[in-house]
């Protein structure tokens, strides 16, 4: 187990705590802590309200795309809709999908297979809906910003192209497509750079749609109604929730509690989760790695007809194929971490790159084992599924370090790249991959090397046991939705005592305390992945967590999210 650094936040200052006189105190930390020094501020975030004009028109090839799409549904064209295999691709795929059938037209979804295709556009996927589906125009949604040889395909074969993404462009290279929708591109002057992939595909339905929605054989749509599939594809694809993220969420969480969606109905069932008070941290580590399981281990078209079904048996018994194949990903990542950290680890204990390529790693699952030791060793992961002529990597880094910066150093050495700062993918040719690791593992020396790595764990202050209330939760839920860029309350409680301990979950993976303060007040705390910790426990430890709460057997009480613990007066 690392050993964390803790950070507490500094004070309110004296002008900010005046500013936000009207919050109980915890909540003016929490705010300032947060960036809200002012009373307006702090109104528009609890509210989950932005502050910018979002009219979709604003993006820019927005106006060229909606009037091709227009012009298809006009003239009865069919249109595919070009996702990813992730739930953000899967979400925004439905999301188009269900907007342009309510608008009368004929589409097509495609989501491409992660071990056939893998990500993004191909040339025989663009020539086969061309050929067999008579499609005239395709849409992309989470792909296609990175692919200008599939958008210049396009054009030599007669199909108009529309992106819709929210990854970085290459640098200095737009696809030659008929229009390219993506916040992120030069010149764009959309106030807000971090939706998904889901959320563009919103931005499309906004201005196809608008305020008057959309009806088809009597049936009508709204706006509100694609809200739930935007909250679950921005949720787990970690796009930071602040800004029309925040309020997108907070929107898309209300319709799923209430949904009229069976898909989702019957997904939370299976997963025997309570629909009715669905939060942004179960999308994440319920809903979504549920959705993600068809498309780790088979083919996302699951997830997709799941979202867009309306038959409750078929989305009950898609839903329990979901659930079972979430175990069996869940069961392979934990076999590929552990070889995966052998490899990585056999010629030094604690390398400055963690790498690890296999003939025998499923591509599906590749990515969580590198996100499990980039966590458990605070460096970048990298772990690879090997072919016979192609491996295909899947990164994870930490924030010292921005990986799909340092593969745009190895491009040269790359059939295709892409991703974000804390995690990337890649596909290389067997014969180039021992000089790229050497390449990205020289870059990893060259800015880390003489750094002291050690995760960081921010806290909004220290409070005592005998203050935590079901009250103080209430404050606190005003911050959700939480998550990426908007993190739930942490707090740190100093010297208390260790009554109870054990070990729960799967081979004692979790720690179970029992905890009491000086006044003789006591709360249960639980530690995810901090099993390893009971082993040499204190009697008096320091522990660092989320207040939240917990329900069973119909009664509801508080409970402690350790995130860490020390003993008593160890140096933060």
């Amino acid at each position: 187990m690392l050993n964390k650094h803790w950070r507490i936040a500094t004070s309110v200052t004296p002008e900010a705590d005046q500013n936000l006189a009207e919050y109980p105190p915890v909540l003016r930390s929490l705010l300032f802590n947060r960036g809200f020094g002012t009373s307006m501020a702090a109104r528009a975030f609890l509210a989950a309200e932005t502050d910018f004009n979002t009219d979709p028109r604003q993006l820019t090839g927005m106006a060229a795309a909606v009037d091709r799409i227009r012009h298809a549904l006009d003239h009865n064209e069919t249109i595919s809709i070009y996702g990813d295999y992730d739930v953000d691709g899967v979400t925004a795929t439905a999301l188009l999908v269900q907007t342009l059938e309510h608008l009368g037209g004929k589409v097509i979804p495609y989501i491409p297979n992660r071990f056939e295709e893998g990500y993004g556009l191909n040339k025989e996927a663009l020539s086969r809906l061309q050929r067999d589906s008579d499609v005239s125009l395709v849409i992309t949604v989470d792909c296609g910003i990175r692919s200008p040889d599939e958008a210049l395909f396009c054009r030599e074969i007669g199909l108009d192209l529309i992106i819709s993404d929210h990854h970085h462009p290459l640098e200095g290279s737009l696809p030659s497509a008929y229009a390219v929708v993506n916040s992120k591109q030069p010149g764009d002057t959309y106030p807000d750079k971090h939706l998904a992939g889901v959320g563009i595909a919103y931005k499309i339905a906004e201005a196809l749609i608008g305020d008057h929605g959309a009806s088809s054989g009597g049936a009508s749509l709204h706006l509100e109604d694609l809200q739930d599939l935007v909250a679950l594809g921005t949720v787990a694809d970690l796009a930071p929730l602040v800004g029309e993220n925040r309020t997108l969420v907070r929107r898309g969480l209300r319709e799923i509690r209430r949904t009229r969606r069976q898909g989702l109905y019957s997904l939370a069932a299976a997963a025997n989760m309570e629909i009715g008070s669905t939060t942004a941290g179960q999308i994440g580590f319920i809903l979504g790695p549920r959705l993600n399981a068809a498309g780790r281990l088979e083919s996302a078209k699951q997830s997709l007809e799941l979202l867009c079904t309306k038959d409750r048996m078929r989305a009950g018994q898609i839903a329990q194929e979901l659930d079972n194949q979430n175990r069996k990903r869940q069961d392979l990542t934990r076999e590929t971490q552990e070889r995966a950290e052998a490899l990585a680890t056999a010629e030094e204990p604690n390398p400055i790159l963690l790498f690890a390529a296999d003939e025998g790693f499923n591509a599906g699952v590749v990515g969580l084992a590198a996100s499990r030791l980039a966590e458990v060793y605070y460096r970048p992961a990298i772990v690879a599924a090997k072919g016979p002529e192609e491996t295909r990597g899947s990164c994870r880094s930490i924030p010292e370090f921005h990986i799909t910066d340092a593969l745009d150093k190895c491009s040269d050495l790359l059939i295709r790249h892409g991703g974000h700062m804390a995690a990337a993918g890649f596909t290389v040719k067997n014969k180039n991959l021992p000089e790229l690791i050497a390449r990205l593992k020289s870059l990893a020396e060259e800015q880390l090397g003489t750094r002291e790595l050690r995760p960081t764990l921010l806290a909004d202050g220290e409070i005592r046991l005998a203050d935590l209330d079901f009250d103080l939760l209430g404050e606190i839920s005003r911050l959700e939705p939480t998550g990426y860029g908007n993190p739930d309350a942490r707090f740190v409680s100093r010297g208390t005592k260790v009554k109870t301990s054990r070990t729960v979950g799967a081979e004692g993976k979790h720690l179970k305390l029992t905890l009491e303060d000086e006044r003789g007040v006591t709360i249960d705390a639980i530690g995810f992945r901090l099993g390893e910790l009971r082993e040499g426990l204190p009697q008096r430890v320091d522990v660092i967590y989320a207040l939240e709460a917990n329900e069973y057997n119909g009664r509801t009480s508080l409970q402690l999210n350790l995130k860490d613990i020390k003993a008593a007066g160890t140096p933060d």
